[in-house]
């Protein structure tokens, strides 16, 4: 296309397209806005050095780095399964594993709490086999931050594997190497930035939960609550806190969906 023709056709844009379009971004960029322009700024460093909010920023970043590596550990196997190994009901366990992303939150923790809870199905065993107990501990808020955040991982995870070329992994087959050698060797290495980039999200989205963890975890200082729980009861009682964990929040999620854009933009 000419640029001439490309500056017609820009002249004539469709103002019924253009204008819910101008007002959808204004919808979801004000709000963000606003958390920018009343954040107290004059005192920020002063409330981020606070007890309080070092310590729901400590235990944020320590529970999500955890729960970001169990669901490495669960996650990227289960990936490997769903891509590489025709199982019987294959949909149906992509289906199960992608459940969490779109059911509420509270929900995940009551379903965490009828299984691992101390009369749950398998709680109970935990607790008298092992005196293992998960709800209203820091353990506890990591097994709900994996469980609403590995669905991120295996996504991910899958579709590198998906888009692999596997002629490398046959060529590896061929000349000796077993399953595991070739997973390790060939695969990983394939599908590394697919792995780092649904690990990130998967981080991200541990950092940002709440519902799973308040229900499940309670919100007990030191021990689990983090930083939306903190920003959670700050808005009641210290609203000017609310507001810094929130921005500390916001640019996490900013400099992530910032360093994954090439991904998104140049993924089919």
């Amino acid at each position: 296309m000419r640029p001439s023709q490309e500056k017609q056709l820009a002249g004539r844009l469709p103002w019924v397209l253009v204008v819910p379009a101008l007002l959808g971004l204004a919808f979801l960029v004000l709000p963000l806005a606003g958390l920018v322009i009343r954040a107290p700024w004059p005192t920020l460093l002063q409330r981020l050095a606070e007890p309080q909010v070092l310590e729901a920023l400590r235990l944020s970043l320590v529970t999500a780095t955890i729960a970001t590596a169990v669901c490495l550990v669960l996650g990227v196997p289960l990936a490997w399964l769903l891509a590489r190994v025709d199982v019987p009901g294959r949909r149906l366990v992509r289906a199960l594993v992608t459940v969490p992303l779109v059911l509420p939150p509270v929900v995940g923790g009551v379903a965490l709490l009828l299984v691992l809870g101390r009369r749950g199905l398998a709680g109970q065993w935990l607790e008298s086999a092992f005196g293992l107990t998960l709800p209203f501990t820091t353990a506890g808020v990591v097994v709900a931050e994996a469980f609403v955040a590995m669905p991120f991982l295996v996504i991910s995870v899958e579709g590198a594997l998906r888009a692999a070329d596997r002629r490398y992994e046959e060529a590896a087959a061929t000349l000796g190497a077993s399953r595991w050698t070739v997973f390790r060797r060939v695969t990983l290495p394939l599908v590394a930035p697919g792995v780092v980039a649904g690990a990130v999200l998967c981080w991200a989205r541990a950092l940002g939960e709440f519902g799973a963890t308040i229900t499940f975890a309670g919100n007990f200082p030191g021990s689990t609550r983090t930083m939306p729980l903190a920003v959670y009861l700050a808005l009641e009682t210290e609203p000017e806190a609310a507001i810094v964990l929130s921005l500390v929040l916001l640019a996490v999620s900013v400099i992530i969906l910032a360093g994954l854009r090439d991904r998104w933009v140049n993924s089919p």
